[in-house]
């Protein structure tokens, strides 16, 4: 069995490409074990019968962002909250296989059973925005704030897509997780608890809810950057902050620009432009309409036929609604192919390993957080599900 446990945290080492692995990294990690050729014209076949062999011991997740080829061997489907919270809901099942990111099956291991073993297909599926935010630097974060004397008075909240010991650092301290689509009520309780927050690790969606959704300026907010003294901070600017953003961000909805709104408009007539919060703040204002994951797939759910959409998240979702959805015109916001390169790291060559290993009696990729992160992050998750 290989086992990977969650490391302590600490600043990610700079690797030349292809030499060398970092441990405390998301991405840069070997995956053991002899994978199917890509090429094998039987991986489907391979993985339904491992699946069948394995019956109800296997539950597999699969997020929004995987590619086809992986999604039809989920049991369910969605954004990385809903599947943490849907391999919670299977006591029974003794493996979950997630077909996602490193962050996302760290909270399932969080939320699932203690005879319950999570899987991650590829131990390389990282997040580049998770690893923005080290515990070390937030640790030194947290020291600036109360050297100044405002960390009691500062509440930590955190985007799901943090690693589980920034959860925990977060629950430490009495704060709370917030997905894409709970944020302003996570803000909201935040407030109640103190006067001033600090948002980790994806500064977009932070300052999008912030400015758009509670009225905040875009003075109130401050931008602190790990890698300057002080966060290239002053003193007065960390006591006159209301919210304090940490310099963290998406790979892919980064990507998208005003000028591919005012692009996308041009040469569709009559589009709606609907983006994802972690996009950045021209982007969001410059957009008909902004939400999550499940929010971008219900509305278009409940578009009228005819109607043209440009779409601002992830190329595989993107693609997979314009197959779902053919009476309507649904387009990539973007000219510039972008997948999220980390999730697309699980393909169905890692999944049949995985699957096979398992059939074989061999639990590979185990993700498991140590007992006392997992104890502090399920606090900050708790007060998440807690929230009105």
């Amino acid at each position: 069995m290989t086992t990977w446990v969650e490391p302590s945290g600490t600043a990610t080492a700079l690797l030349l490409l292809g030499r060398g692995a970092d441990a405390d990294s998301e991405r840069g990690v070997d995956c053991p074990g002899e994978l199917p050729a890509p090429s094998d014209p039987h991986l489907v076949e391979r993985a339904r019968a491992a699946k069948a062999a394995l019956g109800d011991r296997v539950f597999v997740l699969g997020h929004h962002y995987q590619r086809d080829e992986v999604i039809q061997f989920a049991d369910v489907s969605g954004d990385s909250f809903k599947l943490a919270r849907d391999a919670a809901a299977r006591p029974d099942a003794e493996f979950i296989v997630f077909c996602g990111v490193h962050f996302m099956a760290e909270s399932a291991d969080i939320l699932t059973g203690a005879d319950q073993r999570v899987i991650l297909p590829d131990l390389a599926a990282g997040c580049s925005m998770a690893d923005m935010a080290v515990l070390s630097q937030v640790d030194t974060c947290w020291d600036t704030l109360s050297a100044l004397g405002i960390a009691e008075r500062t509440v930590p909240v955190t985007y799901m897509n943090s690693s589980a010991d920034i959860k925990g650092f977060v629950g430490q301290h009495g704060g709370v997780v917030c997905t894409s689509s709970n944020a302003k009520r996570a803000l909201d309780w935040a407030y109640t608890q103190g006067d001033k927050v600090l948002f980790l690790p994806d500064e977009h969606l932070g300052r999008n809810t912030a400015v758009l959704e509670m009225g905040f300026s875009l003075d109130d907010c401050v931008l602190y950057d790990p890698h300057k003294p002080q966060g290239g901070l002053t003193d007065e600017q960390l006591r006159d902050a209301k919210i304090i953003l940490w310099r963290g961000h998406c790979s892919v909805h980064g990507r998208f620009t005003l000028d591919s709104v005012r692009e996308v408009r041009d040469r569709v007539p009559g589009v709606n432009v609907l983006v994802h919060p972690e996009c950045r703040h021209e982007v969001v204002t410059a957009a008909d309409y902004v939400g999550s994951t499940e929010y971008i797939i219900r509305t278009l759910d409940a578009a009228p036929a005819g109607s043209a959409w440009a779409i601002g998240t992830e190329l595989n979702l993107v693609r997979r609604l314009a197959r779902t959805y053919p009476d309507k015109q649904i387009t990539f916001l973007d000219r510039t192919v972008c997948y999220c390169s980390t999730m697309n790291r699980i393909d169905l060559p890692h999944l049949v390993w995985a699957l096979e290993e398992l059939v074989a009696g061999r639990v590979v990729n185990q993700i498991t957080v140590d007992e006392r992160t997992a104890t502090n992050a399920r606090s900050a998750l708790d007060q998440m599900l807690a929230l009105p």
